[in-house]
């Protein structure tokens, strides 16, 4: 029955896939593949932001999967959100590590937050809707997950579109603030900072500086995170997941097998 009402619907209301534009079908699973990828990679910008944490991407930002993510988030294919959502699932998995058991602390899905005006614009939040698609394909993993969207803007920030890397360093500094409260939702697991793709990193870099101006990481077995003063000398480390990264990331994680590999997420 669900696939003769995908057919009716497919003549009345035609779809295509979102990475290639095969008709009568959301997602293709040449498109599918593609976004699952590889497996979840550790990546890094060049050059690297000061601050960036150690993040994973799933698939490079090329091809079927950046139509993909441009569908969703510009061109309103809000269903593509679960695909999406399971991508960056796998990131976060990859990011938070191994589970330790049904006692383990939740994980935490930190969404990097969109301007008001471009949520406005686009009709949705793209980067939350994938975050609570990634959430609940994690819980039935079995894996305890919510999304906490405790960062928001504090300031006005232009248009990225046309900036280097310094530009876009300078245009978020300090442009991001836990909301009132926000710390002591963090406190009840793992922080593991979410967006849809990387550029320069420079949206991940402030994101972390914003957390950590309030939260210290989760370590099992030690309240609170690090005691106080661990930061100060390096063992601080926060993370973060990723749907897309550009594809020299991927090219520089292959060939420097001896480097710590991170990537960022952009507006």
């Amino acid at each position: 029955m669900r696939g003769w009402w995908r057919e009716v619907a497919g003549l009345v209301l035609p779809v295509a896939c979102g990475g290639c534009g095969r008709p009568r079908t959301e997602l293709c699973p040449s498109c599918a593949a593609a976004l699952t990828g590889t497996g979840p990679s550790r990546v890094r910008p060049t050059p690297e932001p000061p601050g960036l944490p150690v993040v994973h991407a799933v698939a490079p930002y090329a091809d079927a999967v950046r139509e993909l993510l441009l569908a969703h988030k510009e061109r309103g294919a809000l269903t593509l959100a679960r695909p999406l959502g399971g991508a960056l699932a796998a990131a976060v998995e990859a990011a938070a590590g191994p589970s330790e058991g049904p006692a383990a602390a939740p994980l935490l899905l930190v969404p990097v937050p969109s301007s008001r005006r471009s949520v406005r614009a686009r009709g949705h939040d793209p980067t939350r809707r994938i975050a609570l698609a990634a959430a609940s394909r994690l819980r039935r993993a079995g894996r305890a997950a919510r999304v906490v969207p405790v960062l928001r803007q504090r300031r006005y920030v232009a248009d990225q579109a046309g900036l280097g890397a310094s530009g876009r360093l300078a245009n978020l500094a300090g442009a991001l603030e836990v909301v009132p409260g926000g710390a002591r939702l963090l406190a009840a697991g793992k922080a593991v900072l979410v967006d849809d793709l990387m550029t320069t990193g420079a949206s991940l870099a402030e994101a972390a500086r914003a957390l950590g101006a309030v939260h210290r990481p989760f370590i099992p077995g030690i309240p609170n995170g690090l005691p106080a003063g661990f930061a100060q000398h390096g063992f601080e480390q926060r993370v973060a997941a990723v749907i897309a990264s550009s594809p020299v990331s991927f090219e520089i994680n292959r060939n420097s097998p001896g480097t710590w590999i991170v990537a960022g997420g952009e507006r």
